[in-house]
């Protein structure tokens, strides 16, 4: 699968996209969170608030327990905030 990361997450680990095989035991969303973290360094610091983080799955917007099974792509991205 495709993992798209935006905005200070993308700037944290260093690159905007890539391939992920992630193992079987990795079944939501939250799950890749905690994969990514162990990832090395650069993850560990894009995904330390791991709640925080919002996601969608082949572009629709996602909570921490839906399941991944079969997504093509997954995008992470920081909190909307307004003003």
């Amino acid at each position: 699968m495709r993992a798209l990361y935006f905005a200070w997450v993308r700037e944290r680990i260093g690159k905007a996209e890539e391939e992920l095989a992630p193992p079987a035991e990795v079944a939501t969303i939250g799950d890749m969170i905690d994969w990514l973290k162990t990832r090395g360094e650069e993850y560990a610091y894009a995904f330390e608030n791991g709640r925080s983080i919002r996601a969608a799955i082949d572009r629709t917007h996602v909570k921490h327990d839906a399941p991944i099974s079969g997504a093509r792509e997954i995008a992470f991205f920081p909190p909307m905030t307004g003003g």
